[in-house]
């Protein structure tokens, strides 16, 4: 399996909701006034919280470990996850490569005791986590921009149209989610009571991936030390304290070092450090190396800059539409960046704003809740922001002044020319259907969710005529350091019920009951996969239990297991009632990026991929098949008549 196929595993992460049965529920946020019924005993099923800890941590050690699944069950789970996408040939190879890995005294069996044996030490606190973060993130080397990189795209701002008013506003209540982050009063996001994983919290503010050969690494900063925000505005990178005498500065006080910052940047445009964050991770390990040669200070003004609380990005355009802002979120120039950091803020020359976000240690549940924070907290004026008029005391934000050589304005122009060429060969398109949402979809006693996963597989079977391999995030955050599992969407029962879809000949109602096959299937394999009893994990945990001379068994060498987690869709839900946005890019070369929202009355896909791949035309099918899908649905079980009593 390539990188970028592993990688694809928790790329699309990390933004959805958190399924936990057939109808999928967002993770929810409970305040900290609740959290208290929680925290004087363990809830059943885990251990003792460490009440040395506060809140957000207290019961991270008190959770279950990942489990390794039953050795026969993967492989049952396997079969029936590629049987839909082989022929009968295939099949017949794919099932003898599985019966020999699994017979009694055979290499499955070995693996699986090695693979239990790492699981059960207690020094592991979570069999998958080393081998997953190397290999999806830090030894993966194509650029974060497009394959890693995640956006939110916030809903404008109707009391803040000017960007550095809304960007001091946003930096404001991002602050005071930091501070309960930092003092760890900030509730555990909880599902059916039991809590989840908060770990990867601790890379969340003051933190920056970087870039290394093999493998590159993260680290993060005291944040009692470095209470800095670095703001990016035509290239040049600017720094101030947030922190004052022990308090935040206000908010007019805030936007007073915004206005200077853009006073001091001008029109003038500095060389793009922004753009060596953009490319290959190998060729950034070396730029930088570069860079830092270049000028003595230069290795400590990048350390300003990635010890930074987050980055601010000032942004000279003006996107409008949906597909603009989602661009610009997404990428931007690829010059008024650092796309190493976990957190970048951005703010346009016209009020919109969005988010960035780095995938290496954190998904994307935890970034969710803190952009939903700063939106729902500025829409509700629950955020205190001080003074009205600014301090007259404020010091003047510091310029970081890199020096330059020739060597550094090669490298740069060289990953500015990578970046435009890559996203240039990038299309992007939002749809945003107004026609239903979940409350209808609700009326059709249909898991939203699961509605809108056989939504994406008839709009893809439209396009091109077959089903092909699907990939859905499913959040294992109730294990200790718990990340994804794949939910594997496509199932002969969802593609018997696309097929019949588009069959004129047949009935509607034998349409809605394999519709229903459909979603039970799915729900089943979402089920298990939120209890860590997918497939993918496990399978990648015994090929990894493999020693350097040792064969790999038919199973991992056949093109059928490959080609069973070639993502062409990888899609994943979130759904935020201030975001008009969110998204990523595709996984594998001939495949799409699809994140979606399924709101109370409308549903939003972004459809992201290369441009051969034509994404404005699954764009367009995404539409017909949610307006088909209602009209039958409307007919067969909204009209159908009632029972006799």
């Amino acid at each position: 399996m390539s990188l970028r196929a592993l990688a694809s595993a928790s790329r699309p992460f990390l933004l959805n909701s958190l399924k936990t049965s057939l109808k999928p529920q967002q993770p929810k946020i409970i305040s900290n006034m609740l959290y208290r019924n929680y925290t004087s005993a363990a809830p059943a099923g885990l251990g003792q919280p460490d009440m040395t800890k506060g809140p957000l941590y207290r019961y991270d050690t008190a959770l279950p470990k990942l489990p390794v699944p039953a050795l026969d069950e993967t492989c049952a789970r396997y079969l029936k996850s590629v049987r839909p996408l082989l022929s009968d040939e295939e099949f017949a190879e794919t099932s003898a490569a599985v019966a020999e890995f699994q017979k009694p005294g055979g290499v499955g069996e070995e693996l699986q005791k090695r693979l239990l044996a790492k699981a059960n030490d207690p020094k592991t606190v979570n069999w998958l986590e080393d081998w997953w973060n190397d290999l999806a993130y830090f030894g993966y080397r194509d650029p974060l921009v497009i394959y890693v990189s995640y956006f939110y795209a916030y809903k404008d701002d109707r009391f803040r149209k000017k960007p550095t008013q809304r960007a001091a506003a946003i930096i404001q209540a991002a602050m005071d989610f930091r501070r309960q982050v930092v003092d760890e009063t900030l509730a555990p996001e909880m599902v059916k009571k039991l809590p989840l994983d908060s770990s990867t919290y601790k890379y969340m503010f003051n933190a920056c991936r970087y870039p290394a050969k093999p493998s590159d690494f993260e680290l993060a900063f005291d944040p009692a030390k470095n209470n800095h925000v670095a703001v990016v505005r035509h290239n040049q990178f600017f720094v101030f304290d947030l922190i004052k005498d022990g308090k935040v500065l206000s908010t007019a006080d805030i936007e007073h070092q915004l206005d200077a910052i853009v006073k001091l940047a001008g029109d003038h445009k500095d060389p793009a450090i922004g753009a060596l964050t953009s490319d290959n991770r190998d060729i950034w390990t070396e730029a930088r190396k570069t860079l830092i040669n270049a000028g003595s200070q230069n290795e400590e003004l990048l350390r300003k800059i990635e010890s930074s609380v987050f980055l601010l990005c000032l942004d000279d355009s003006s996107p409008v539409t949906r597909d603009e802002v989602s661009r610009a979120c997404w990428h931007g120039d690829g010059r008024n960046r650092f796309f190493d950091k976990a957190l970048q803020f951005i703010v346009f020359e016209n009020g919109k704003a969005g988010f960035m976000g780095e995938h290496s240690t954190m998904d994307g549940t935890p970034t969710c809740r803190l952009n939903d924070y700063v939106c729902t907290t500025l829409a509700k004026h629950k955020v205190e922001h001080g003074a009205h008029t600014a301090s007259p005391n404020l010091e003047t934000p510091k310029k970081l002044k890199f020096a330059f050589n020739t060597a550094v304005h090669k490298a740069i122009e060289t990953s500015e020319k990578n970046f435009d060429e890559l996203i240039d060969s990038h299309g992007l398109h939002v749809q945003n259907y107004e026609g239903y949402g979940k409350g209808l979809i609700k009326k059709f006693k249909c898991s939203p969710d699961a509605y809108i996963q056989m939504a994406i597989q008839l709009a893809y079977f439209k396009m091109h005529g077959v089903s092909r391999p699907t990939y859905e995030s499913a959040q294992v955050r109730k294990f200790q350091h718990g990340r994804t599992e794949t939910c594997r969407t496509v199932s002969t029962e969802s593609v018997a019920w696309v097929k019949a879809m588009e069959d004129p000949h047949v009935s509607a109602d034998e349409k809605t009951a394999l519709f229903r096959k459909a979603l039970e299937s799915h729900g089943n394999y979402m089920s298990n996969a939120v209890e860590g009893k997918g497939c993918d994990r496990h399978l990648l945990g015994l090929r990894l239990s493999l020693k350097a001379h040792e064969s790999k068994p038919e199973i991992f060498k056949q093109e059928i297991f490959s080609r069973s987690s070639h993502w062409n869709l990888s899609t994943s839900q979130l759904s935020c009632e201030h975001f008009d946005g969110y998204g990523w890019g595709e996984v594998v070369p001939d495949g799409y990026g699809v994140a979606y929202m399924i709101n109370e009355n409308n549903l939003s896909f972004n459809v992201a991929s290369r441009k051969e791949m034509h994404p404005e035309r699954l764009h367009h099918y995404l539409k017909e098949a949610a307006t088909e899908m209602r009209q039958l649905f409307e007919h067969t079980l909204l009209e159908a008549p009632k029972p006799k009593l």
